[in-house]
């Protein structure tokens, strides 16, 4: 008997052993401690996806046929019955004791099954320096969000480190090559080498063991997720050092681009399965790979563009004879020519900015007359640029753009959605309204939309909340059709200063289209009803959010009053403008540090804490820097145009990086006027100026802009090493109080 009872026990044990874990309850766990038990959730069989919201006595019953579904549902059920919104400014939670039941059995159901998620230059605008505690947080969002293929590319180059000391490189020439971490994605897209490294031999560890924990979480999941394929990259040297056929891609913004290696090339097919041989040792198979072949570069004579989709698709398809290849809708990718030479399956193409620029047959500047000629693809949701600070939305393209899909002949190859921002961590209204989209089958409003986002988001319907909400819908976060700027209107502190500042990067191509006095108005909604939402983490972010774009916008105004003076030649106005510009520049500061989420310090920790030894801190850090402000060398940054492509309005920041150069124009601007109320003798005719011509004499007389060297002002800033903190001071209310009652002490009582 006893015996009997011993081997009960061990097929008991062996059962549990065999049972697959639950990783919804360990999703729940992880918001509260305790959560699991207060929901069941049962998984279900059924060819479509859906989600089932039920009730049994005390617990909440989610059911779905994926556990990615589930914990869509249990999102839902979070924003739409218990008023608790999780986003990326909070993924914790204290859950009631006892959650509020569903009264009424609710059931969402979709056809679009593929749900991407990520942009390649995601991984460096926003995780760059990301450990494994944040990536959990992300994939518990990306689960919540309903995310079932994302792009995991944390790690390439460790792959791509052994491949090439498998083909003869030298570590020396290897960390010539790949990027530092910031930069990394333009790398593996193909745009440049080498900057920002070379990586530290402890860099590739630590990614190898932070990507093999990302896609065990992501595949017990049930996500499927995207590994970098192989699209014919190789160094700009490879026909010196391999004797390889390539093609020289030239320049790209001032940096040397990889070449791409020919499909004739008889190594080519060698040199792809050594590269997949490496993923597959390092990071296992995947059922899809992303390739963005000739990505941003005109079109090659000595390439053909179907051959080398041919043979891009045969060197995958080794690897894993399933697999299909995921490319981004971007310009001019995918070229024609390859999609013609590919067959029903075999790609998915991401319709990357599909709120804006759609490509697959929808109207617009890159309309494409044949969509993608009956390709699968995925409509997708871009919203960011540059990881740019700054509210931003286009509600009603986004909306009336996906439900033109439900009828429009180009677009039955629709099989999903993706979010495909350049970088993360921002907006997060938008983010949710697209997550819903393919579980809404009847055509809606962003007003009636917006309505129940406001009580789920804050778990009150409180009226100034909702018409700061409604104004914010109908102005700032609805962009209208034939705008086509890339991302937030952007802050005018964050562009280098000039006699007609407007957009602060080379390619946002900024257009005007909302009332600042819209957002003024927003953010004094939002603070009439501070004291009763005071230790709301969700209120507190976006009040912060929505006051600091209220202060950024007043500023523009002020900034064109401050530019008037100065024509006007009207000192003293000039003086007391200018400083109520930097009064509001150093107020933003002092706001946005009462958020982690909006200070310099976060990322800088982040990035040093990376490092083991003080010369890693150091690279670390300097790559974080110079991201965010110069981007490039001077050539890069000057004449190539990307500096303040990455501009970020954090605390930090804006005092010590842009308020210098703020100060510096100024007083320059100053001094000129000084300067004109002197005699001077060249205007006497006696001078160097004395053989000038009218017209020549007549342009001397304009307001002149003054010359100043920004690039030698700015690196200075990215090689400093003085520390940041990431721990937020003063109080969220407080601070926006104090910027409202700034903006009206400036410009008077609205």
């Amino acid at each position: 008997m006893k015996m009997k009872k011993i081997l009960l026990l061990l097929v008991g044990m062996l059962a549990a052993l065999s049972t697959p874990a639950n990783p919804v309850d360990d999703l729940l766990e992880r918001i509260d401690a305790g959560a699991s038990k207060k929901f069941i959730t049962q998984l279900v069989k059924s060819d479509r996806d859906f989600f089932e919201l039920d009730q049994s006595g005390k617990r909440v019953v989610v059911r779905g046929n994926t556990w990615v579904n589930i914990a869509t549902g249990i999102n839902w059920y979070l924003k739409y019955h218990a008023g608790i919104h999780l986003s990326w400014n909070g993924m914790k939670v204290k859950l009631p004791g006892q959650l509020p039941a569903v009264t009424r059995k609710e059931r969402h159901e979709t056809d679009l099954s593929l749900r991407y998620d990520f942009n390649y230059c995601t991984f460096s605008y926003s995780m760059a320096f990301w450990d494994w505690e944040r990536w959990q947080q992300e994939i518990d969002w990306m689960a919540l969000h309903g995310v079932n293929m994302p792009l995991a590319i944390v790690g390439e180059e460790c792959v791509w480190r052994n491949m090439l000391l498998r083909l003869g490189y030298t570590e020396e020439e290897v960390g010539r090559f790949i990027a530092g971490p910031a930069f990394l994605a333009w790398w593996e897209m193909n745009n440049l080498e080498g900057w920002g490294g070379p990586l530290p031999l402890s860099w590739y560890d630590r990614q190898l063991k932070l990507q093999r924990q990302i896609l065990a979480r992501m595949r017990q999941l049930g996500m499927k997720p995207v590994l970098p394929g192989y699209c014919g990259m190789v160094p700009h040297d490879a026909r010196e050092k391999l004797g390889l056929d390539v093609a020289d891609a030239g320049l790209w913004n001032g940096f040397q681009r990889p070449s791409n290696l020919l499909p004739t090339d008889p190594r080519f097919g060698e040199i792809a399965q050594c590269y997949y041989e490496e993923l597959t040792r390092l990071f296992g198979k995947a059922d899809y790979y992303s390739m963005d072949p000739f990505h941003e570069s005109n079109d090659d004579s000595r390439i053909d563009y179907a051959e080398a989709a041919r043979v891009l698709l045969k060197a995958m398809r080794k690897a894993n004879p399933k697999a299909v290849w995921v490319v981004q809708g971007w310009t001019e990718n995918p070229r024609p020519q390859m999609l013609h030479a590919l067959g029903e399956g075999d790609v998915i193409v991401l319709d990357l900015f599909s709120e804006c620029r759609p490509m697959w047959g929808a109207p617009s500047i890159w309309h494409r007359e044949k969509g993608y000629e009956g390709h699968q693809w995925l409509f997708c949701l871009l919203e960011n640029f540059g990881g740019n600070v700054g509210l931003h939305g286009r509600m009603d393209q986004l909306i009336d753009n996906f439900f033109l899909t439900k009828t429009h002949p180009l677009a039955k190859g629709l099989k999903g959605i993706g979010f495909t921002m350049e970088g993360s961590e921002n907006n997060p209204v938008m983010f949710e309204l697209m997550s819903e989209l393919p579980w809404r089958h009847e055509r809606f409003s962003k007003e009636q939309w917006v309505s129940a986002y406001v009580k789920a988001r804050y778990g009150t319907d409180a009226q100034p909340l909702q018409q700061a909400w409604q104004v914010l819908a109908n102005s700032i976060y609805n962009c209208p059709v034939g705008n086509n700027q890339q991302g937030p209107h952007e802050s005018i502190f964050c562009g280098r200063p000039s006699l007609n500042n407007f957009q602060a990067s080379s390619w946002s191509k900024m257009r005007n289209y909302y009332d600042p006095e819209r957002t003024l108005q927003a953010a004094r909604l939002m603070a009439s009803v501070a004291d009763q939402l005071k230790g709301n983490n969700n209120y507190e972010y976006d009040l912060v959010d929505i006051t600091r774009q209220a202060v950024a916008d007043q500023a523009r105004v002020l900034y064109h009053r401050v530019i008037a003076d100065y024509k006007a030649f009207s000192p003293k106005a000039f003086e007391k403008d200018a400083r109520h510009f930097i009064d509001l520049l150093m107020m933003q500061d002092q706001l946005l540090g009462t958020r982690k989420e909006f200070r310099l310090g976060n990322r800088l920790t982040q990035a040093r804490q990376c490092g083991s030894t003080a010369a890693e801190k150091d690279l670390y850090e300097w790559n974080a820097r110079v991201q965010v402000t110069t981007w490039g060398n001077r050539y890069c940054a000057d004449t190539g145009g990307l500096r303040d492509y990455a501009h970020k309005e954090w605390q930090g920041l804006l005092a010590d990086f842009y308020a210098v150069r703020w100060k510096t124009y100024f007083r320059l601007l100053q001094e000129q006027m000084e300067s004109m109320t002197r005699p001077n003798p060249d205007m006497l005719g006696t001078g160097s100026n004395s053989n000038k011509t009218a017209d020549e004499l007549f342009q001397m007389a304009l307001p002149q802009e003054v010359k100043v060297d920004w690039y030698a002002i700015e690196e200075p800033w990215t090689l400093q090493h003085n520390p940041y903190s990431e721990v937020p001071q003063g109080q969220p209310v407080d601070k926006a109080k104090e910027a409202l009652q700034l903006i009206t002490s400036i410009f008077g009582q609205p």
